[in-house]
Parts: C-alpha cells; structure tokens; sequence
C-alpha cells in the first residue's frame, strides 16, 4: 500500500509507540539507511520501548551512516532482525543517551561492544573491565576505551539487566580499571620516578563506596612511600608527579572528552596539603588535626590501584580511627554543621529540583546511614560496609532500623539514585538537577518504566519518594529510642538500652540516662495517651535535636505533659494540628524564659497551634484588645490584690505568646523559614512588650482606684513612659521606666491630693512586685526631677515649676522618649506639650549643651562598664552598643528636632529613619548605627530567653551561647563566627558615633 492511506497507518503507528514528531521519525524510516528494515514491526517495537523513540532513530540513522560501507552496514541491520537482545541493548542506548549516540558515530564499529558479553558474563568485574581497556595506551585511546565499556554498561542498565545498585558497582569496577590503567601510563611515561616509589591509590566517596554514578568525580588520596634504599624527600617527589600525571589523564579534555574529574580534596588539608603523603604522616594527621566529616568520609576508603598492599596498610591503619569518631566532643555539633551546610550551598533557585543535596535527597539517605554506623558500628563490625544500601540492609538486621522503615529507604534510595542515573546518562553531564523541560522528564519518566503519563508519574513517584526520605530522622534516628523503652508486642525488632543511650549521644543529648528516663516515662504503657506520645515523640526528639540543649526541651516537654497529659484536648492539639508540635519544642528547647512562663500556665499551650484572630495564634495582640481584657478581669476582682493578680496572670500569658512567637519567627520551622528582617523582629517584641506592660499598668491603676476611693480619685493622675518604654523598645527583661504626674480636682487640697498620688504610686508598684508564680514587674522612678531623691509623684505645676528653674541638659534628653501611657490620657497630653519645648528646644542645644552630653556619655562609659567585662561584648556600654547609637540619634533630636517634625519621635529606629530622610545622616552611616542597635537589641532578647534573666554581654556557659547564637540565626559551631560579627557590627557603629556625636 501506497499514497496517503499508507503515510497516515504509519503516522499511526508511530504515534501509538510513543513517536513525539511522527513526521520527522516517518521521514527518516523512508529513507535509505532504514529501507531494508522500514516495514520490520519488530523494529518499530523495540523503538518504542525506549526511553524516546525519536531520540533513538535518529542515533540509528547516523550510526548507520557512519558505518564504512554497505557491506558494513547491512552486517549491522541483519544484526538488529535477527539478534532481540542486541536490538534491545542497542536501541535502549540511543533512545536514553544522545552523549554515547555521539560516540557510536564517532566510532561506529563499537557497538559491537554489546555482542561481546553472554549471560553469564552480564555482571563483569574490574579484570573484565581492565581486558577491555589493555590496549590504551595512550590518553586518547584510554578515553575511547572507557566510553565503549561505559557502553555495555549503559545497555545493561536501560535494558533492565542490572539494577541501580548492580549499575553503580560495574560503574565503580569500571573507575578502578580506568584509574589502574591511568596510572600504569603515567608510571610509563617516568619510569625513573616509578623505580624510586610505590604509591596506592585509595578510592573515597562513591567510587570507594562501590555506588559510582554515570558522571562523577571520583574521589581519591594517595598514599606513597619510597623503596628500600630510595630518599623519602625524593620518592615522594617523585610519587607526586606520577598522580599528578594520572590525574591529568583521566580529567583533561579532548575531542572525545574527558573520563571524569579525579578529585584529591578528601586528603589531608585538601587542596592546601600535600598531593601525596606517607602512612605515617596520614596518620599523624587523622591523629591531632582531622575533622569529624574527614573521619565520615573514610568510610567508604577503599584502596583500588597501585601498590594495593600499601594501600591494605593504610585501611587497617585508619579504621580504628574512623570507629572511634563518635567519641569525639564536638561529634555532634560537626555531623549537623556539615548536614546544614550542604542545604545552605544550594542556589535557591534550584533547591525544588535538588536530586542529591537538596531535603529529601540522596545526601540525606546517605548521611542517615553514616551517621547510625559512625554511632553503632563501634561495636558492631557487620555496619562497616562503604556501600550504603548494604550498610542499610546491616543497620535493619541488627535492630537499629525497623525493617519495614528500612524498606521504604531502601525504595526511595533506589528511585532516586535511577533519577540520578538518566537524568546523567543523557548527556554524559555531572548534574543531580531534575531538568524542567517536558521532553527531558519524558524521556526520563519513560527509562524508568512510567510510560502511561511520563511526566506525571515521574513527578509524582519523585515527591512521594522524597517525602518518604525527609521523614528519615523520624524514622531512623528517633522512633527505635521509644522502642528500647515501650512496651512493645512480643518479637518486634527494638534497641538494646545501651544503643539507645549510645543513639541520644550520639544525637547530641549531654544526660542520655535522663532523657531515657523521660521517654519511659512518656511512651510506656498501652494507654491511649502513651499511644499518641509514642508517635508524637520521634517528630519531638528530632527537633529537640536542632537545637542548642535537647536536655532542656525534653525535660520541659515532660514537664508539660505532666502537668496537661489528661486534658483533653493537649495531645489531641499537638498531633492534629501541624504547627503546634513542632513550635512548642522549638520553645521547650531555645531557653529558660518561655519554658518558665509556660509551666506556670500550661494550658498556654493552646497559643502554639494554628489559631487565628486577636485571640489565638503568636501574633501579638494590639493594646486596645490587651487593656479591654485585663480592664475587664480587674472589674470582676473582689479586691485589689485579686485584681493586680489577674492581670499579672494576663501579662504572663501574652509574655509567652510574644517570646513563642519571637522564638518560632527566629528559628523558623519546617514549613515556615526563619525570618530574615530582623529589624521587624526587634520592633515587634519591643512594641508588643510595652504595650503589655502600659496594659498592666492601666489596669493596676484602675483597681488601686477602685478599692481606695471607689470611682474617682481626688486628683487626675496619669502615668508617662520614658527611655524603652516610652521608645516602645522594651525588652522581655527591661523595668518600666515612667514619671508619675497629677493634678487636684477642683475644690481638692493639694495636700489630699498629694497624699492620694503617692498612696497610689506606692500601691501599685507593691501589688506589681508582690512575689508569685508570675513575673514581677519593676517600675523604676530615677528618672523623675531630681532623682531618687525627688518626690515619686508631682504635680503638673511642679514639674513646670522645675523645669523651667533647674532642668539639666541630661534631663531635656531624657524626655526624649517621654510618652503617655496609663491614666488620664488629658493631663498625660498636657505633660507632654509642657516639656516639648525643652526636648525639641528652638534652635538647638547651644555649643555649651553639645560638650556636656558628651561629657555625660564619656563619663558614663568610663564609670558604668562592669569590671571585669568585654567592652567589645557589652551591648549596652559597649562600643557601638545601644547607648552609642541612641545618644548619636538623641544628640540629632536635642539639636534639629525643632525644625524636622520627623524628629520628634521616642522610637530610636524611626528617628534615625527621620535623621536619614533629612539629610543629616548619610544612608550608609544610618544602615550601619540602625543594624548595630538592632542586633545589641537582639543580643539582649537572646540573653533573656536563654537563660531567663536580664544581662547585657554574651554568655560565658558553651550552651547558653550556642542558645543564643542559634536564636540570632548561627548554626551550631558557629559561635566563633556569632561574636566576630556583632565585633565587626559593632566596630563599623563606633566608627559613624566618632564622627556623629563626638565631632570626630
């Protein structure tokens, strides 16, 4: 059949065997190379069956092009007819790799490569590989070799012969043949240096863990050695120039390519220590300098050429090293450093397509696994496998991983590493990115078998499978701790006591006797409540974990449970509500204050869920809201002592939703990242602590009123917030700062009045300090007139009387920050528009004014600093700390305020912002003031929430530090650089406060 009916039951056809361009492919079957074969239906089959049927009739055609002659060319077709398993292997290979299609017409004799092997020969070793490279000896010649067996490879792979891990290991003996052969040309082209020398070649990563990919470097340290008679200094000269040599061989690029990358930087002091090293001085290293990563990455050591019984030496030399790695202090603290930083050092705009590196990628399967057989295989010598499916398999035979958890891993591992593997092979490319276009993730969904819808399935099967792997802490780490504790049904798989203590260790718990004690009593039992802890805790244990004391969140977290563990609804809140779980371990574990704050009022926990609106949530609630409640709590008190209780009980509450907040905005969570602004942060723990702290004060006002003289006091009195606490800047470990003013009603002596006043002042600081199971608060006076000397309450008359007499230029800049805050909101008006004139005074200070406020603060500098304190670590005192930058921006206040209304502000943060706007700071001395005083600011939250009382410099204990350095955002063992940069920070502020404020 002829004509169109026949072009149109071939488009057909190519259509229904997965053609994407049936035109295309119809037009290269009718063409000569394909005229013998165009009506085969076997043919069309197998092109079908490929990974793209497109891809690979176009590699047919130009490999049979390529062939020298028709004779050649028909041995080649009568091949394809008669023999199903090359026609598979051959297909297979066009339709997954255009890189190896290129070879093949580059060399088109070499597909006769995939004849070559028999059943029993499918799984060849490195001799086999090393025959198949016997004639190379020169680079070019290597190259071509190594591609033709990475041919066979490929054919094996994409026909369903071998699987993934069967792949990975011939990709592994294959290296090692290659590096062999390498090695023996390197060694050829000097054999005087050859003579003087051994050298082995000791495999790391994947090619030492026998799980090599398609395109990788291949990681390897030399071991040297001189001969019997031969100098060191010259043998290891010598040693070095020979794997220099056979490094060059193997990663120089020609026009067949390059074989991959042989990477040294796993040695001693990587690219900065010597190429090659003798045993002894390796082990001089591992010894007094190696890192913890460098002793995970010897896991997988595995010596692979040259003189293999040196390099047998250096394996029995280094392995007990590696197995007591766990042992080390700072294990912990490097095995998380070294997890966190291979997500950070992901583009952010690949992460979602990360295959290896990325959450839920291979590097977290294979770093699980390390981590348990650095933890157990101690003890127990059947872990010690560099491959990390057989190190899996070990891991679950032993106990240490239920089986069916094991399973999925081992599922998901094999998916991805297959992902892996295509997603390379196309190109003969290094990448673990899943590549976006549609036609890549076809060609990849159809290679591995998903041909109903390609892209979705893949897509699909990906996520599910990385799902799977970002739940391995969960799976692997945690829940066989609860299986060593619990009561569990007769011959299920658990921990022995002991690995489960080794486990917390190892995971960075400094008391695993308690917090095994803690567990059984959590999860212990057949109740329902022991049920749900048991699937609770492994979610738990991890975050806990994370952070800086695991000890501290378990304990609390215990403490927590026992005190709501019948209440209904807590269990049931933090299993079915996503948030709530994961927030309050990040809370039971960042510190003292929070942790303090919620035992005292446990049923706070409800805060911690996914609640919404002015009531729920960490959102700090607005002060109208705040005031109406604890207004409203007063008004049902019985007295004022009830009263002031009440309310301090509402002060306790909103202080821990706003710490919780602040602590879960810092640290972030699993499916919300930490904040980035941190000028935000600041401002909104500033602002939500003052407010709380003008409510308390307004409502203990109103009950110190209405139990001394019912509703109406005989004189106005009102309550002004000055330095934080009018800047609305407070802290969670600040006092109030205020000044009490009043003013007789009309037909009331001034004498009954007073005395009112100051019964009220001296009531409501005592109801505010009374102890109790909440948080005094302090209400500090010294910045009334004269001082602690001076009256606690006066009139408004007075101050105007005292202002206008003997008001000092300190005082004028400490009302700056003067702002009403509780009592009659009039007169509070009116005390305002008396002293604006002084803070905002017209034309400036005069030049008089300006030296004494320097005076003032150098002599503060030289008189208030602690002794025995860091200057460069105090946050307060300290150069660039919060005093520096608010006197600088006070001094622009005192002196332009009455010309820039932006000025005439409390808030530090926006009258540097008005500062800025008006030309008086430059932009980047306004950028450096405004970030020191954030982070001086931060320091001091950090410090409070940590160790849950006020403190201005950095902690000394380790963990307490690290606490805080977690809380501004440093991961652990980055203490060193947390100080460095609030130095630097700091330093930058002093240098624009020389210039700003002292004139300098």
């Amino acid at each position: 059949m002829t004509g169109p009916g026949r072009r149109s039951s071939t488009f057909t056809r190519l259509l229904r065997h997965g053609f994407t361009d049936p035109s295309a492919a119809e037009r290269l079957l009718d063409g000569p190379e394909l005229s013998p074969v165009r009506s085969d239906p076997f043919l069309l089959e197998a092109l079908g069956a490929t990974a793209d049927p497109d891809l690979a009739l176009h590699g047919l055609v130009r490999l049979l092009e390529a062939q020298p002659g028709a004779t050649a060319r028909r041995g080649l077709l009568d091949t394809l007819i008669a023999a199903k398993p090359l026609r598979d292997r051959l297909l297979g290979v066009l339709g997954a790799s255009a890189a190896l299609a290129d070879h093949l017409a580059r060399h088109p004799q070499d597909w006769e490569a995939l004849l070559t092997y028999e059943p029993r020969d499918l799984h060849p070793g490195v001799e086999e590989f090393e025959r198949g490279l016997a004639e190379a000896g020169d680079p070019v010649s290597l190259r071509v070799a190594y591609r033709r067996c990475l041919l066979s490879i490929a054919a094996r792979d994409v026909c369903g012969t071998t699987d993934v891990a069967q792949t990975a290991a011939e990709l592994a003996d294959l290296a090692t043949a290659t590096l062999r052969a390498a090695l023996g040309i390197a060694r050829g082209a000097a054999p005087e240096d050859a003579a003087l020398c051994r050298l082995a070649v000791i495999a790391m990563g994947k090619c030492g863990g026998h799980e090599l990919n398609y395109v990788s470097d291949v990681d390897v340290i030399f071991v040297g050695e001189a001969v019997d008679g031969a100098d060191e200094g010259k043998a290891l000269r010598a040693a070095t120039k020979i794997a220099s040599h056979m490094m060059r061989v193997c990663s120089e690029s020609t026009v067949e390519g390059s074989i991959w990358p042989v990477d040294a930087n796993l040695r001693p002091e990587g690219r900065n220590g010597p190429l090659v090293r003798t045993l002894s001085s390796h082990l001089a290293y591992y010894q007094r300098w190696a890192k913890t990563w460098e002793f995970q990455a010897l896991l997988k050591a595995r010596p692979v050429a040259g003189d293999l019984e040196l390099g047998a030496e250096y394996i029995a030399a280094v392995e007990p090293l590696v197995w007591k790695a766990a042992e080390r202090e700072n294990f912990v603290v490097d095995v998380q450093k070294m997890r966190r930083r291979v997500v950070e050092n992901i583009p952010a705009a690949e992460v979602e397509r990360e295959l290896k590196l990325g959450p839920g990628g291979l590097r977290d399967v294979e770093f699980a696994v390390q981590l348990l057989q650095l933890v157990h295989g101690r003890s127990d010598a059947s872990l010690r496998s560099g491959t990390t499916l057989d190190a899996l398999q070990a891991l679950a035979a032993g106990g240490y991983v239920g089986r069916a958890d094991a399973v999925q891993l081992d599922d998901a591992y094999r998916f991805l590493r297959s992902m892996e593997h295509r997603i390379q092979l196309y190109r003969l490319r290094r990448t673990h990115l899943v590549p976006e276009g549609e036609d890549d993730q076809r060609r990849i969904g159809r290679s591995l078998g998903l041909r109903a819808d390609p892209v979705g399935e893949l897509n699909r099967e990906w996520k599910r499978h990385a799902a799977v792997v970002r739940r391995l802490h969960e799976k692997i780490f945690y829940r066989p701790l609860l299986d060593a504790v619990a009561q569990l049904a007769t011959g299920e798989a658990r921990l022995s006591l002991e690995a489960a203590r080794e486990r917390l260790v190892a995971l960075g718990y400094a008391d695993p006797g308690s917090a095994l004690r803690h567990l059984e009593a959590l999860a212990s039992g057949v109740t329902r409540k022991a049920a749900i802890q048991r699937t609770l805790l492994p979610v738990l244990l991890g975050w806990f974990a994370d952070s800086a004391d695991p000890d501290a969140g378990l304990l609390n977290f215990r403490k927590v449970s026992d005190a709501l563990g019948k209440t209904p609804w807590y269990l049931r809140l933090l299993r079915d509500e996503g948030a709530a779980a994961e927030n309050l371990a990040r809370v039971l574990s960042a510190g003292r204050l929070a942790p303090d704050l919620l035992m005292r009022a446990p049923e706070a926990v409800a805060l911690l869920g996914d609640g919404d609106g002015d009531g729920g949530g960490l959102q700090p609630r607005e002060r109208a809201h705040l005031e109406q409640e604890i207004l409203a709590t007063v008004g049902r008190a019985e007295n004022a002592e009830q009263a002031v209780t009440a309310a301090r009980g509402v002060r306790r509450r909103e202080l821990f939703r706003t710490a919780a907040g602040d602590i879960v905005s810092s640290y972030g969570t699993e499916t919300r990242p930490a904040e980035p602004d941190q000028g935000a942060l600041v401002d909104r723990v500033g602002a939500a602590v003052s407010d709380l702290t003008a409510a308390t004060l307004a409502g203990t006002l109103r009950a110190v009123v209405r139990e001394g003289w019912g509703d109406t006091l005989p004189t106005r009195f009102a309550v002004i917030g000055m330095g934080r606490f009018g800047g609305h800047e407070l802290g969670y470990g600040s006092d109030a700062d205020v000044l009490f003013v009043h003013e007789p009603r009309e037909g009331v002596e001034e004498r009954e009045a007073s005395e009112a006043a100051n019964r009220v002042v001296a009531e409501m600081r005592r109801l505010l300090q009374v102890p109790s199971a909440d948080p005094p608060l302090l209400v500090d006076a010294d910045l009334r007139p004269e001082g602690k000397s001076g009256p606690l309450v006066r009139t408004l008359k007075s101050y105007e009387a005292y202002y206008r007499r003997w008001s000092l230029v300190w005082e004028s800049q400490a009302l700056l920050r003067a702002e009403p805050v509780a009592g009659d909101e009039e007169l509070g008006r009116r005390f305002i528009e008396l002293v604006d004139p002084l803070r905002y005074p017209v034309d400036g200070l005069g030049d008089e004014a300006v030296r004494e406020i320097r005076r003032l603060k150098a002599r503060m500098e030289s008189e208030r600093l602690p002794r025995g304190a860091d200057p460069k670590l105090h946050t307060k005192l300290g150069p660039g700390g919060l005093s520096d930058v608010e006197w600088t921006v006070q001094l622009l206040q005192l002196r332009h305020g009455w010309a820039e209304p932006g000025l005439r502000t409390p808030r530090t943060r926006e009258a540097l912002r008005a500062a800025c706007a008006a030309g008086l700071v430059s932009e980047e001395d306004a950028g450096i003031l405004d970030e020191a005083w954030v982070l001086a600011t931060r320091v001091r939250n950090a410090v409070m929430l940590v160790r849950g009382r006020a403190g201005d410099t950095f902690p000394s204990a380790s963990r307490e530090l690290a606490a805080v350095g977690r809380y501004l955002g440093y991961g652990p063992g980055r203490v060193g650089e947390l100080l460095d940069g609030y130095r630097r920070t700091a330093r930058r502020a002093r240098g624009v406060v020389e210039q700003l404020f002292y004139g300098g």
